[in-house]
């Protein structure tokens, strides 16, 4: 059989084809970022846009797909371009070593986009990437936060607008609201209330951000899948 037989039993050739041709801008390589870029490499997509500013550490371990004792120390986006060679070598890679922001993101963003995904961490920058959506007619799924969380069953996909017990959604929620944007805004979040430590420092585990990269990559694979069959 070849790559990418098993997964046309579900969707079919000419999907297989379009997948192929498809360009998916993925901001932030951590637990849920890598987890989606993972998936979404392993599901044929012609070309991922890689956007992250960091390097691997060793406390990256515990829950990044990417961080191994021997990857310590390499930039993300390059330790992620050498795995995807590994997985799909057909899939061009497009590395953006940076940190997007409001000032620099019309710049760096000058790619034909079909779909962003949002694993980043920073609020400023999950809201900027909303507008860019917004304004672009760009279909976007944006993780919520994923830290301090342990039960991944209460990850769902879910609108902005209905999310519960996140602070980083409640905060998008009403920026989205003062700035009138009445779009659908799509989002993997989970209902588990944060679970606080002695420390200032964000908790978190190996299956609750596995699980919400998976989620975005699934909506990104079956929205494609729908886009086909509706055709």
């Amino acid at each position: 059989m070849n790559t990418w037989d098993r997964l046309e039993l579900l969707v079919g050739k000419d999907t297989i084809e379009t997948l192929q041709h498809k360009t998916v801008l993925v901001v932030g390589l951590g637990g849920v970022g890598g987890y989606a870029v993972e998936a979404l490499a392993r599901s044929g997509i012609g070309t991922l846009i890689l956007v992250d500013y960091d390097i691997i550490e060793a406390s990256n371990i515990n829950r990044q797909l990417i961080a191994l004792h021997s990857t310590i120390g390499q930039k993300k986006t390059e330790a992620w371009k050498k795995r995807i060679e590994e997985i799909n070598p057909n899939c061009k890679v497009i590395q953006k070593d940076i940190f997007l922001t409001k000032e620099n993101l019309l710049e760096q963003l000058q790619e034909n986009i079909d779909y962003i995904v949002d694993a980043c961490d920073t609020v400023a920058t999950k809201m900027e990437l909303i507008r860019y959506s917004n304004q672009n007619h760009i279909p976007m799924i944006s993780s919520m936060g994923m830290g301090n969380k342990l039960d991944p069953s209460q990850i769902s996909i879910i609108e902005l607008k209905k999310t519960s017990y996140d602070p980083i959604a409640k905060v998008l929620r009403k920026m989205v609201r003062e700035e009138k944007i009445n779009t659908k805004i799509m989002t993997v979040s989970s209902t588990e209330p944060p679970i606080s430590n002695t420390t200032h420092q964000i908790a978190s585990n190996a299956f609750v951000p596995a699980v919400a990269g998976l989620l975005c990559a699934s909506y990104v694979v079956q929205d494609i899948v729908g886009e086909k069959n509706d055709n």
